[in-house]
């Protein structure tokens, strides 16, 4: 069997993780890199070189020149379904970093691209490869918590300014007239989403219509949420409540806490340990199987199921969709907040806490009488199957 060779659709920026990833691989002789490609120069790194490397500025002009066996997408989402129709036109397998598309209408597209291609797809969730969530997941449908009640997700971590200025797109709504998916819920913390979600779906109750109650705020001058509350209710009675924050000085890492009638189970997401129930500490780390060498098993062997094909995201773009549409997020008053010790931003005073309560109570902010909470924007979201 030939070594598949690997094309990157976005080198810089995040793309750099991949490049490392390829690397790695093609050392171990696993894939060839066939070419990189970015609208910017690409620069090398002592783990990433770009030396005898093909590079390009037009992501076409590499696929008609290097016609790569997978291709890696590392582009704004609103890019993603027009780039992987190129990409199968090809004849290439994609690795198409989360979120895949920003609205349920562009998922349907996309699936019906990957059938019609006949190429595989997988979503880059990298947290759907801990071996931990497994654990979480089998346990779960095993039934050995029982009837599960709800899934929740809580987390509190620091963003400085810069970050929200990081690229063109970054702390907006839309640009160009298309829609950004940025903020906490939808970017750094989709991965503390989508496990609560691959948690209840392995309890079969993420039936829908699912109603959303959503609460965004932002700490300083950006379009999109650094402090969101959600609490997704399935209409099996089952529901979701997630709390994250990029504005605390105090950090949790994140944790996806699974509550069923004989028993709770604890995940920390960025670490990969697990709390189980009769446990009173944290696991050792339990690792992750990398979704491109998940892909690669995938492609040399069928047999071998995609960790995160598409098809396994599409609650997660629902809610992803009715984030980005919903209101302005709340501005958080000056009052409420305090100067980060580094001098890159400010933080929101006791917001981890908070965060906490949240979950803990299953309440939104405006329900605890937060005095910079508003309203909570509700939606419904539905479809035929």
């Amino acid at each position: 069997m030939t070594t598949p060779s690997v094309a990157l659709i976005g080198a810089l920026g995040h793309g750099l993780w991949h490049r490392r990833a390829m690397h790695r691989l093609a050392g171990e002789g696993r894939i060839r890199i066939a070419g990189l490609s970015a609208r910017r120069p690409i620069g090398g790194t002592e783990d990433a070189p770009v030396d005898g490397i093909p590079t390009f500025t037009d992501y076409q002009v590499m696929l008609a020149e290097t016609r790569p066996d997978v291709v890696i997408i590392c582009t704004p989402p609103h890019t993603h379904l027009a780039m992987a129709r190129d990409v199968f036109a090809t004849g290439a397998d994609l690795l198409l970093e989360k979120p895949p598309v920003p609205t349920i209408e562009q998922h349907d597209l996309l699936q019906r691209a990957i059938e019609e291609s006949g190429r595989h797809c997988q979503i880059n969730f990298q947290a759907l490869g801990s071996t931990a969530l497994t654990e979480i997941c089998e346990l779960v449908a095993g039934k050995d918590l029982g009837t599960i009640a709800s899934v929740d997700a809580v987390g509190a971590w620091w963003r400085p300014d810069t970050y929200f200025t990081r690229s063109a797109w970054a702390g907006k709504r839309t640009l160009d007239g298309n829609p950004i998916m940025d903020g906490a819920l939808v970017n750094p913390f989709a991965h503390a989403v989508m496990q609560a979600l691959a948690v209840a779906d392995a309890a079969g109750v993420t039936t829908l219509p699912m109603t959303l109650e959503l609460e965004r705020y932002r700490s300083r001058d950006i379009e999109v949420d650094d402090v969101a509350c959600l609490r997704i209710t399935f209409a099996s009675g089952c529901s979701t409540m997630v709390a994250v924050t990029l504005a605390s000085l105090t950090f949790a890492a994140g944790e996806i806490i699974t509550t069923g009638s004989e028993g709770t189970a604890l995940l920390e997401y960025p670490k990969d340990r697990v709390i189980l129930p009769g446990q009173a500490k944290w696991s050792e780390p339990r690792g992750r199987v990398g979704l491109l060498e998940n892909l690669l098993d995938h492609r040399a062997d069928p047999a071998v199921p995609l960790l995160a094909p598409l098809s396994r995201t599409a609650r997660f773009t629902m809610i992803a969709e009715a984030v980005v549409a919903a209101p302005l997020p709340g501005r958080i008053d000056d009052r409420f907040l305090s100067p980060n010790p580094d001098g890159t931003g400010n933080v929101v005073d006791g917001i981890e806490e908070l965060m906490r309560r949240v979950v803990r109570e299953r309440t939104l902010p405006s329900e605890l009488s937060v005095p910079w909470a508003t309203t909570p924007h509700r939606v419904v979201c539905d479809r035929r199957e």
